[in-house]
């Protein structure tokens, strides 16, 4: 019950991350979660693809420094408080989080919070006791 992200490195210079998603786009690929974590040298593009195996080929094949790593995927009410119910319950069970991002799916009213975690099998023994909405599948 994981759900499959790419991450690559990028020097954080200008036009790099273009660069890169032009390769994506010229292969098809389309991102359907992403998120930027940078610092003044480098940044890590994490995100989410319907075939993220080839991904991973492509980028490497193209001279990027890709990996694949896998996240729990939880879904929330979106609503006011619907995050705060699966952090307490992580927290409670002395999960750390090692980061996180979401996107809604608004024609469903719900959000999907894809975590990171040290430890999946805990947090996802911990998550499945609590009764959150556990999703291995962002595509549906």
């Amino acid at each position: 019950m994981t759900v499959s992200q790419i991450a690559v490195f990028l020097e954080n210079k200008k036009g790099r991350l273009s660069e890169m998603t032009k390769v994506l786009g010229n292969a098809g690929v389309d991102l359907i979660a992403l998120t930027i974590a940078d610092t003044k040298e480098f940044g890590i593009v994490r995100f989410i693809t319907k075939d993220n195996e080839k991904v991973l080929s492509l980028l490497k094949e193209n001279g990027y420094t890709a990996t694949r790593t896998e996240l729990l995927g939880v879904e929330v009410s979106d609503v006011p408080g619907g995050l705060h119910d699966v952090l307490r319950l992580l927290g409670d069970g002395g999960i750390e989080i090692e980061y996180l991002y979401s996107f809604a799916r608004t024609y469903l009213k719900k959000a999907v919070i894809l975590f990171k975690v040290g430890d999946n099998q805990k947090a996802l023994k911990i998550l499945k006791d609590g009764g959150a909405a556990l999703i291995d599948n962002i595509f549906e």
